[in-house]
């Protein structure tokens, strides 16, 4: 009998094991990536915001005037996200800790040199006495300091009434808004002034033009609301009229007090970039000298109170005083003008 032949079995083809799936993230990596995420999202809103030149809307410009300590979030994000190992995340913290620790840099719209001899040197103060609580603190100041021109904010009545008999002699010029609590406003001069003008505002801004060394010099208080919610629109309205009033003169000009805004904040650039002035802080290496609050739980935080300059002056220096009785602190600026002889 003839046997069947042998019928050779199927090859097969190699059998080679399955890669080894991942393992899943560990819950401890999934929540210290979730962290570093959580932690990133203020400094990131805050940059974006910065980069496009807003300041948007609540609550963004009253966490901008806190944007220099946005960078420590981002560092601890940046620390987490290297811990968990998660690539694309640190590399994304690394991202915002690098822009918040750049737009935290001082603010310089373009270099001002001074040209021109120097005519006269003129000390400027700057103060919000707080509802004219700071008044006598504020007269010592000026009796020791001698400034030649002093910017005062929330100066009632009172306040303005006992500063003028105070100090009739040494500045005997003034330009004021008369009113109560924050309204009032005082600019008191050692020079005469002219051309007493008000930029429209909730809290008084009175202006003058003061004669120094035969050079007519314009000078303007500044004191717009605070962002507060629910007013965010009327700061940057106010902002805006002293933007404003500083684009359409032309000559010297100061423009000094409590801005209720930081260099962090747009339209407070726009008041340099536009009216074509210097912090004087800035230029004296001290922009983010903190000015308020002075009084609270909090240490001092933010520089609102500024002194700005046109291309006319010069800075010898800045000095930030404590007012007791006052939120703020006070900004004392040496100057020089500068012009032809």
């Amino acid at each position: 009998m003839d046997r069947a032949p042998a019928v050779a079995p199927e090859e097969q083809p190699p059998v080679t094991s399955a890669a080894p799936a991942p393992p899943p993230p560990r819950p401890r990596h999934l929540l210290g990536a979730w962290a570093a995420g959580l932690l990133l999202v203020g400094p990131a809103l805050l940059i974006g915001c910065r980069v496009l030149d807003k300041d948007g809307i609540t609550p963004v410009p009253q966490l901008l005037s806190l944007l220099p300590w946005f960078a420590v979030p981002a560092a601890l994000a940046v620390l987490l996200a290297a811990v968990v190992r998660h690539r694309a995340l640190t590399c994304t913290a690394v991202v915002v800790l690098t822009a918040t620790v750049w737009a935290s840099l001082p603010h310089t719209p373009q270099l001002v040199t001074a040209h021109g001899l120097p005519l006269a040197q003129v000390r400027v103060l700057a103060a919000n006495v707080e509802f004219g609580q700071a008044t006598g603190a504020l007269t010592e100041t000026i009796r020791r300091e001698r400034p030649q021109l002093v910017f005062v904010s929330e100066c009632d009545r009172a306040c303005g009434r006992a500063l003028t008999a105070a100090l009739a002699t040494e500045l005997p010029h003034r330009a004021s808004v008369d009113a109560e609590g924050s309204v009032g406003s005082v600019l008191l001069s050692a020079y005469p002034l002219s051309d007493h003008r008000v930029i429209p505002a909730v809290m008084g801004m009175p202006g003058a033009t003061a004669t120094i060394a035969g050079v007519p010099v314009r000078l303007q208080l500044a004191h717009p609301l605070p962002p507060m919610p629910g007013q965010v629109r009327l700061w940057k309205a106010e902002l805006r009229r002293i933007e404003n009033a500083a684009a359409g003169h032309t000559g010297p000009l100061l423009v000094a007090g409590d801005f209720n805004a930081s260099q962090d904040h747009a339209a407070f650039r726009s008041i340099l970039e536009t009216g074509h002035l210097q912090d004087a802080a800035r230029l004296a290496e001290e922009s983010r000298t903190p000015t308020w609050p002075m009084e609270g739980p909090l240490p001092p935080f933010v520089q609102i109170d500024h002194v700005l300059v046109s291309e006319d002056f010069s800075v010898r220096g800045v000095r930030f005083l404590d007012l007791p009785g006052s939120d703020h602190r006070a900004v004392l600026t040496d100057l020089d003008l500068r012009g032809e002889r």
